[in-house]
């Protein structure tokens, strides 16, 4: 009973982890998505140098740098806060692409339509354009989401008592590597089914009325 305790409490500590990081990636890669559309190349040069930074290197060295770097210029942050943070701005970045490519793809006689009606340059993203490009962003995105929880195992190397850390955990207690590792597997199909699932019910929702962007089940 005080095994199943433990995975437990790691398997919430790993969905905790893995809802905060999907939020922050979510407003992540529609605010640096947004801006490396933009006109503006003081808006697009910076967002293009954020993504291209955190893509550019390795989320594991994003961790240790938040966990144990920033402390040396009086910066402390929660592990837990740590782990949310930088794997949420890593899937984010990517993620940036997704939204930029899906609004590049909305037919362009939309948002001359949206002109001809007097529609200001808001209104046509907010009311036209992102509705029309979400159902095409939601399956790309929905498969980052899974990336990112795939990514969570990462957080152990920062002390946090994630899934894989206490897998570890266990199998050094007990010697039986196929025991913790195939509980591991299992738990961590179960999350990723979850999140397939939900993913499938929120494209089929999103892709109602727009031809082509829903995916064959």
């Amino acid at each position: 009973m005080e095994v199943l305790s433990e995975f437990g409490r790691a398997t919430w500590i790993t969905a905790e982890i893995t809802f905060g990081a999907a939020v922050l990636a979510w407003v992540t890669a529609f605010i640096a998505g947004l801006a490396k559309l933009s006109e503006n190349r003081f808006i697009s040069w910076p967002a293009v140098a954020f993504v291209e930074f955190l893509r550019g290197t390795s989320c594991y060295v994003q961790l240790f740098w938040l966990y144990f770097v920033l402390p040396l210029a009086g910066i402390e942050i929660s592990a837990i806060v740590v782990g949310i943070v930088a794997i949420g701005l890593n899937i984010g970045c990517y993620g940036s692409e997704v939204v930029r490519s899906a609004i590049l793809a909305v037919p362009k006689g939309l948002t001359e339509a949206s002109k001809a009606l007097n529609l200001s340059p808001r209104q046509t993203l907010w009311h036209v354009v992102i509705p029309n490009a979400f159902p095409r962003m939601l399956p790309p995105m929905c498969n980052l989401m899974v990336d990112l929880l795939k990514t969570t195992p990462l957080v152990s190397l920062i002390t946090i008592a994630d899934l894989t850390f206490v897998g570890q955990i266990y199998r050094q207690q007990t010697g039986n590597p196929l025991a913790a590792f195939g509980a591991l597997l299992v738990i961590y199909f179960g999350l990723s089914s979850v999140i397939i699932g939900i993913s499938r019910r929120l494209e089929i929702r999103a892709s109602r009325g727009f031809e082509g962007t829903r995916s064959e089940k």
